[in-house]
């Protein structure tokens, strides 16, 4: 079966939108396509007319400092991200996130901007980005825009994207003093690369305070999830158990986990959650003091 009847190869950003707004049937781009190729090939989604590869757009590329923020482009592929110091410096919890996503051929292949298109509220990357605070650069026909990673999600799969729209690239907050970033999760044994749930924490300390804090979970309801109770509460707080626990409490409060056949009960992953949290808020303390 042919999947598609054309195959274009734009260089840059306006050629890829006009190729997507110009083809003669439907249109969908292409980056590392290891979950568009899976559903083309599986029935999942219906033959497409043209297929926009994106993965030579210049400006998707970059790993780079841009004024007072971090860039990475759509296109950056998990394994370049893992590979990058300055992600490494400034977002490490995208460095943990990224690196555990499939396997090493996955992640040669797979991007950054494939992760968050895909709208699944479980996807590695999509957290740690909403515990970081990203900026999404979207470009149209009509120009670029910027929106927060909280904006561009409207349910399971389905992202706030327009048609003939391109994700560009994240800006993410350039690390200061006393800041750091984690990520983990849980997945299935036996080498079942999906989460059972996953978390990143974003925080700022000041001796043994927490003066800023975000929280992001997966899946922590139908989109991904951020726990802004549980941040309030920490806020201001001196780290110990009885901190912890009480925000552990709020979350578990909040949070929307639901029965997946395929990953596990919401008894199960609310199980998991209270570890899972105090785990990675104590990483992201550790290295907050690192740094």
């Amino acid at each position: 079966m042919t999947f598609w009847q054309e195959y274009l190869q734009p260089k840059t950003i306006t050629e890829a939108i006009s190729a997507l707004a110009n083809a003669p049937g439907s249109a969908l781009p292409l980056a590392g396509g290891t979950d568009l190729l899976l559903d083309l090939d599986q029935g999942r989604h219906l033959p497409v007319h043209t297929i926009v590869d994106i993965t030579s757009v210049r400006e998707m590329l970059p790993i780079e400092i841009r004024g007072n923020e971090l860039f990475i482009g759509a296109s950056v592929s998990h394994t370049h991200i893992v590979e990058s110091e300055l992600v490494a410096q400034h977002a490490q919890a995208l460095v943990d996130a990224c690196g555990l996503i499939g396997g090493p051929q996955v992640r040669n292949v797979a991007t950054l901007g494939g992760n968050v298109a895909h709208a699944l509220p479980a996807a590695d990357g999509t957290i740690a980005l909403m515990a970081l605070n990203a900026q999404v650069e979207v470009a149209n026909q009509k120009g670029n825009r910027r929106v927060p990673i909280t904006e561009m999600f409207l349910g399971p799969g389905k992202s706030a994207l327009i048609q003939n729209e391109l994700l560009v690239g994240f800006y993410l907050p350039l690390r200061n003093q006393n800041q750091a970033s984690a990520f983990q999760r849980v997945m299935r044994p036996q080498g079942v690369a999906l989460p059972i749930i996953n978390l990143a924490v974003w925080l700022m300390r000041e001796q043994d305070r927490i003066t800023n804090i975000h929280i992001a979970v997966g899946p922590g309801g139908p989109k991904p999830w951020r726990a802004l109770a549980s941040e309030s509460d920490l806020s201001g707080k001196r780290l110990n158990d009885e901190t912890i626990t009480h925000a552990i409490g709020i979350l578990l409060r909040d949070v929307k986990f639901r029965t997946s056949p395929h990953r596990a009960s919401a008894e199960y992953r609310r199980h998991l959650a209270k570890t899972l949290f105090k785990d990675t808020l104590e990483a992201a303390w550790k290295r907050a003091l690192q740094s």
